[in-house]
């Protein structure tokens, strides 16, 4: 069985073989005579870190336009770095499968109905996962990554704070957010400065991952404190955004975090405790949730309209774009439609019902089958039992190595898990404030990868 599930998800999957012998890898390092001479490229990796640090620290405050224009400077400076580099640049399983998607990507705009459209899409999605392997790049420095995660969690905690400030000074509502039918018909729900109270949401989810894990890997009081005022400001901003999706992943993301301090704690734990411990967390947590929703009537009322299907109008809503999605798969069920919001806009009113135009298919996975089909879904859906199959084993490599850094792949797990868990609602998951998340959180793992040796020891080998 573990041999099988080895195989599956790559585990001992070793890149030098295959790299060596690829056609386009032979261009890595042909401009390294070139960076020797140039005083710039010796801090290639600290200036790389600078930019992306610029999309973290202006994300939420400007248009997706100018989030795009710089995507697009990040993809040339990769570019100089890779051709320049001295050294062969990290590759893993998890390298390895987002080609394949943005490969599958490529044949849905080759055969889709809406080529111009599609192809639009494919270019924002490159810039996307360019980012990705640019950070997993940077993300090998511990400096950097604490650096990075560090600006993460200021942002983060700057919207936070203003997202509690609209919540006690009260702030317009830009649009029919709850059931006008509903008891919380007038209620406030927060947006920050990214102008949509799910998106916030989504938002939030990696800071508050981030946060819990700055506790345990920052030194001295001071850093400790300020990881928890993150922690607590943005959980509560949170849940002043009343998104359902939101408090899903959120429910996600403690779930996955305990599982996973359970698997870096559990050689300190008495066997007692190894058997009852998740159990009893587990148990008290469910009951706290389940007094705070008896008690409190905003969140009865709000989670309670979850379960009542049709009867919510946001339930309905997303119920018959749903079905208009279906049968857009149905009709194009291996390779889909073609990436990008445009290619959708140009065939969902060919679907819909009538009153219920949508931008998106509001499900990350009905979104994936209905851009690149049955196929694509695949991919995706096997990079990320990569990702996290990759993200434990280099947790217990960093565990039994002391090394807290290992603590940052937790978080970047936990928050994965919030996100897909609201993804499965939402597609805010396609906004570049939070896609950039997104591709961080699987670079922070990726940037860690070691293959497994055959003989199943703990040791690790460097490629």
């Amino acid at each position: 069985m573990n041999s099988t599930w080895d195989l599956v998800t790559l585990s001992y999957f070793s890149p030098k073989t295959w790299l060596n012998a690829s056609y386009v890898y032979r261009f890595v390092g042909l401009l390294a005579a070139w960076r020797e001479s140039s005083f710039l490229l010796q801090w290639g990796e600290a200036i790389g870190a600078l930019l992306i640090s610029l999309i973290f620290i202006f994300g939420p405050f400007i248009t997706t336009g100018l989030i795009g224009v710089w995507l697009i400077a990040i993809t040339g400076y990769w570019g100089i770095l890779t051709l320049s580099d001295s050294k062969k640049p990290g590759f893993s399983p998890i390298h390895l499968f987002v080609f394949l998607y943005w490969g599958i990507s490529a044949v849905a705009v080759a055969l889709s109905p809406v080529k111009m459209a599609a192809f639009s899409g494919l270019v924002k999605l490159t810039l996307y996962l360019v980012f990705f392997v640019f950070s997993a790049r940077i993300l090998r420095s511990p400096r950097l990554t604490n650096w990075l995660i560090t600006v993460v969690l200021g942002i983060g905690l700057v919207v936070g704070c203003y997202g509690i400030r609209q919540q006690i000074f009260g702030v317009e509502q830009l649009a029919t957010w709850n059931d006008p039918t509903s008891e919380l018909a007038g209620a406030t729900r927060v947006y920050s400065y990214l102008g949509n109270p799910n998106l916030l949401s989504a938002y939030l989810l990696p800071s508050i991952a981030l946060g819990v894990a700055a506790f345990f890997v920052w030194q001295g009081l001071l850093p400790k404190l300020l990881a928890i005022s993150i922690t607590l400001v943005n959980t509560a901003c949170l849940y002043f955004t009343g998104s359902r999706g939101g408090w899903i992943g959120m429910v996600a993301l403690v779930a996955a975090f305990l599982l996973l301090f359970f698997v870096w704690f559990k050689n300190n734990l008495s066997p007692f405790w190894r058997k009852w411990l998740l159990p009893l967390v587990f148990g008290i947590l469910g009951g706290l949730m389940f007094a705070a929703i008896v008690s409190v009537d905003s969140l009865r009322v709000r989670v309670m309209s979850i379960f009542m299907g049709r009867g919510d109008s946001s339930n309905n809503f997303r119920i018959n774009v749903w079905m208009a999605v279906l049968d857009m798969i149905r009709d194009r069920p291996l390779i889909g439609i073609g990436p990008g919001n445009s290619a959708f806009n140009k065939i969902y009113p060919l679907y819909m019902s009538p009153k219920y135009s949508a931008l998106s298919a509001y499900s990350v996975l009905l979104e994936t089958a209905v851009e690149t089909g049955l196929i694509g879904l695949s991919i995706f859906v096997w990079l990320i039992v990569i990702t996290v199959n990759q993200g434990v084993q280099q947790i217990q490599r960093l565990r039994d190595k002391n090394n807290p850094h290992g603590i940052w792949l937790m978080a970047a797990i936990a928050a994965m898990a919030g996100l897909l868990a609201q993804g499965l609602f939402d597609t805010v998951w396609y906004r570049p404030q939070v896609n950039t998340l997104w591709w961080f959180l699987v670079a922070l793992i990726a940037s860690q990868y070691q293959p497994k040796q055959k003989d199943n020891s703990k040791k690790t080998v460097d490629y």
